[in-house]
């Protein structure tokens, strides 16, 4: 809330975006029941019509303050909102909601461009569900971590945080396999819905498979040709449909990172699901079978990693940009964070043993970057935090919220 509240001081026009079900009309109306706005949802059938027969009209009768619940099923209203904003300059006057990344919409975003303040919201990060603030991005960028034991070896009880995921209505559920069935439920309705509203597309029912082959390949090197291959489609069709999923965020690109004083780097983007609870009921997966499963639980836990630590940053005071170190001789980092001019590595290990061959990547980046390296770790299931070597450590998975 803080956040939302800074944006409404300075800002005409704030964007709550993010995947339904994140618990951005319940953020949103809190916001509003202490400011004094009206509420108007485009679930509303009647709503949604009356706005896009008169997108100008409808706007010049809006209550002074007001939020707009998926606002993105009305594309027509941006262009008007544009036009009230210009003719009374105002902060505060609107909050919109949006389950698509208008980033991804141009003429969305480019109508309210200097105007509207985007804010992202994310499924529920481990460190909201401990009630800690999750200092770990502070340690990290300065380089605060002291040996010892910290924190508690997880086993089993990360692999059930793993497959649970960060829906709220998930996590409300009473056993795993209703969430399972919810998280099943939620990629049709996405798929059926917000895909329809947002193209016509030839092939809707090739969706569902595309998302579960996704869900298997998290983590991994995007190759759109061989997933092309396997749709028997066109490379720039797969890719279209990837940005759709893209845009009602299920999927994310995780851009590599690149240097001047590396040559040989693999530029291509990493794919991960925008939630692991999602992924794993994708691909049928629970606790008990996930566990068994070292390679995919490697690959899930590190997008369930990755998602913790975009969640993080977002309320973190510095703004961190993410992406992913790996060379031509595969030497690699799964996430390198970089604010303020610094960089840190961040490897992730399912184990809960680490060796100095786990660092080898880290010391490459180290090395590439020399003084803007803040710090490198790799971070496993342990209770203590071992360092490997100047501004090089072994971090319990449990540091991550405050455990």
């Amino acid at each position: 809330m803080p956040r939302v509240m800074e944006a409404l001081a300075d800002s005409p026009v704030v964007l709550i975006h993010g995947p339904r079900q994140s618990g951005k009309t319940t953020l949103a109306r809190q916001v509003g029941d202490e400011v004094g706005f009206t509420y108007v949802s485009f679930d509303d059938d009647v709503q949604r019509a009356a706005a896009q027969v008169d997108p100008v009209g409808y706007v010049a009768d809006l209550p002074e303050r007001v939020i707009l619940d998926e606002v993105q099923r009305v594309p027509e209203l941006f262009t008007s909102l544009k036009a009230a904003v210009d003719s009374r300059r105002e902060a505060g006057r609107f909050i919109l909601t949006g389950s698509v990344n208008v980033l991804l919409v141009p003429k969305l975003a480019d109508s309210l461009a200097g105007r509207m303040e985007i804010l992202k919201l994310h499924p529920l990060a481990q460190a909201e569900l401990a009630g800690v603030p999750g200092s770990f991005l502070s340690a990290l960028f300065g380089g605060t971590f002291k040996a010892g034991v910290v924190g508690q070896r997880l086993g089993k009880l990360l692999v059930e945080r793993v497959v649970a995921g960060g829906f709220p209505p998930a996590l409300a559920r009473a056993s795993p396999r209703r969430r399972t069935a919810w998280y099943k439920d939620y990629a049709t309705t996405l798929v059926q819905r917000d895909i329809r509203d947002l193209a016509r597309i030839k092939h809707l029912a090739d969706l569902p498979r595309l998302l579960q082959m996704a869900a298997a390949s998290t983590a991994r090197l995007l190759n759109a040709s061989d997933l092309a291959t396997s749709f028997q489609m066109s490379r720039p069709t797969m890719l279209e449909y990837l940005t759709l999923l893209s845009r009602i965020f299920l999927l994310e690109e995780l851009p590599p990172w690149h240097s001047n004083q590396l040559k040989r780097l693999v530029k291509t983007p990493k794919l991960h699901l925008g939630d692991t609870g999602l992924a794993c009921a994708l691909l049928g997966l629970n606790a008990a079978t996930l566990g068994k499963d070292t390679t995919q639980f490697g690959r899930v836990l590190e997008t369930f990693i990755y998602q913790e630590l975009r969640c993080q940053s977002s309320w973190w005071e510095k703004t961190v940009s993410f992406s992913h170190f790996r060379d031509k001789e595969k030497l690699e980092v799964d996430l390198v964070l970089e604010s303020g001019g610094q960089l840190a590595g961040v490897e992730i290990k399912a184990a809960s043993t680490v060796t100095a061959r786990d660092f080898k990547g880290l010391r490459k980046l180290m090395g590439a970057t020399g003084s803007r390296f803040a710090t490198g770790v790799v971070l496993y299931d342990r209770d203590a935090i071992v360092p490997f070597g100047k501004d090089l450590y072994a971090i319990p998975i449990s540091s991550l919220w405050g455990e």
